[in-house]
């Protein structure tokens, strides 16, 4: 991705085809990403986008504690590095990253500052890209996104 990018994306850990491409949200559920931010007017080349986890747990399964403890190190020192203003986490595992207590149900879209970051927790593509309900929510979140990156680009100045 974009190391100076405005949005940070951060999903939960690599799927098959990231895991083969060493990419993140390379499969279906980055296709649906990359049509959804076209429809903003943003490329994959605009934003930045990595994993809690930077390998795909066994059987596809959910990360563990363990498994997230043992990458915090590289994930951290990714958002220093990349150092944008606004990080979008996608589904719950990379949300309860920054935000242990939240629900994905009932905070997605809503803003929070946490470390100086401003995190904003999104549904995962995956579910998104399934239900057209939570679709309709996923889609209404990132229409505000550009309007936020504005925000934090008159902050700055």
């Amino acid at each position: 991705g974009n190391p100076d990018c405005k949005v940070l994306f951060i999903g939960e850990a690599p799927g098959k085809q990231e895991d083969m491409q060493g990419r993140p949200f390379v499969g279906r559920s980055g296709q649906f990403l990359d049509r959804e931010l076209e429809a903003i007017g943003w490329r994959r080349e605009d934003i930045y986008i990595t994993n809690i986890v930077k390998r795909r747990p066994p059987e596809n399964r959910d990360p563990t504690p363990k498994e997230i403890a043992a990458y915090r190190p590289y994930l951290e020192r990714q958002i220093e590095i990349i150092a944008a203003p606004i990080v979008v986490t996608l589904g719950r595992f990379a949300m309860h990253y920054f935000l242990p207590d939240a629900t994905i149900s009932r905070d997605h879209g809503a803003t929070f500052r946490v470390d100086g970051l401003l995190v904003v927790p999104f549904y995962h593509p995956a579910t998104a890209s399934r239900f057209p309900r939570i679709f309709a929510q996923f889609d209404v979140d990132l229409r505000r996104l550009p309007a936020m990156v504005r925000g934090s680009e008159k902050r700055e100045s």
